[in-house]
């Protein structure tokens, strides 16, 4: 069995919750109709196969689906969250009561494709960032699946900007209303010492105004390539003028898959895109059956 990478799976409560609110909307109110005509002493083995390249991710989704079906179900994985995959490569062997098997396979599918579509579609970002940028997500996620779409995206080699509102600070442009950058800096300083602050700019003054208030991480939002290129070299000039450690830079806003080679290019530390988890995709992925359902020999 292909051992599964924990830093790359997603907290198992959330994934008990999302797959019992899946089922119980697959099931209710009277069960899988179709397969209660099966007989129960049927068993089989399907394989989970890609019909397209890309990378695994959700297969603890599929365990704890099947565990909820039906405990005789089991899957030994080949490829596992985190793997890459080609075009009718084997990623896991199903086996147990025909019957359950098919009751569970719908929502087993689910989950695995479209998690892997988002780490597929993570491994193409990173891809191309090549190593010059560290590419992360941002919330824009299902509402209730954002942690398994995050480890999807971990899965796919990107990283994880914070999960909700309560990890750090992030002083975006409404949050300044009324105030200054500098002000606002301190306040989260006094009220949350230790947390990362992070703040968005979208002007050149904004940004000095960041450095001079020693935020953790400067959001240039919205910028080209080519001003983001002057704006890090001045943030990096900054630092050593002042003999302080340089913030992290992040560029964000409008950047597609397409651009991202340009931005990586920029001397950014980050770049983020809500793409990775909004637009991803599904990632085909059919489960077929192996041989030949066998029944149970009876005396």
């Amino acid at each position: 069995m292909h051992g599964m990478r924990r830093d790359l799976l997603p907290p198992v409560a959330d994934v008990r919750t999302l797959v019992a609110l899946a089922l119980a909307e697959d099931l209710t109110p009277l069960g899988d109709l179709t397969s209660s005509l099966l007989d129960p002493a049927t068993v089989a083995s399907a394989e989970f196969r890609a019909r397209q390249p890309g990378v695994v991710a959700g297969c603890l989704c599929v365990e704890e689906t099947f565990q909820a079906v039906d405990s005789a179900l089991s899957v030994e994985w080949d490829r596992t969250d985190g793997d890459a995959v080609e075009i009718d490569d084997v990623i896991g062997v199903a086996t147990g009561p025909l019957c359950t098997l098919l009751t569970a396979e719908r929502t087993a599918l689910n989950f695995l494709g479209s998690l892997s579509g988002i780490a597929s579609n993570a491994a193409r970002w990173v891809d191309v960032a090549a190593g010059r940028v560290t590419v992360w997500d941002t919330r824009k996620t299902t509402p209730g699946y954002r942690s398994l779409q995050k480890a999807a995206v971990r899965a796919g080699g990107a990283a994880n900007h914070r999960g909700n509102l309560s990890d750090w600070l992030m002083l975006k442009d409404n949050h300044l209303t009324g105030t200054t950058i500098a002000a606002a800096v301190a306040t989260a300083r006094l009220r949350w010492p230790g947390r990362t602050v992070h703040v968005e700019v979208d002007h050149r003054d904004q940004m000095f105004e960041a450095l001079g208030a020693a935020a953790d991480i400067i959001l240039l939002d919205n910028f080209g390539p080519e001003e983001l290129t002057g704006l890090t070299a001045r943030a990096r000039r900054w630092a050593v003028e002042n003999r302080t450690k340089p913030p992290l830079l992040e560029a964000s806003g409008g950047i597609t898959l397409e651009t991202l080679d340009a931005y990586a290019a920029s001397g950014v530390d980050l770049v983020s895109s809500g793409s990775l988890t909004n637009a991803a995709g599904v990632l085909d992925i059919g489960l077929d059956i192996r041989t030949a359902p066998l029944a149970a020999q009876t005396d």
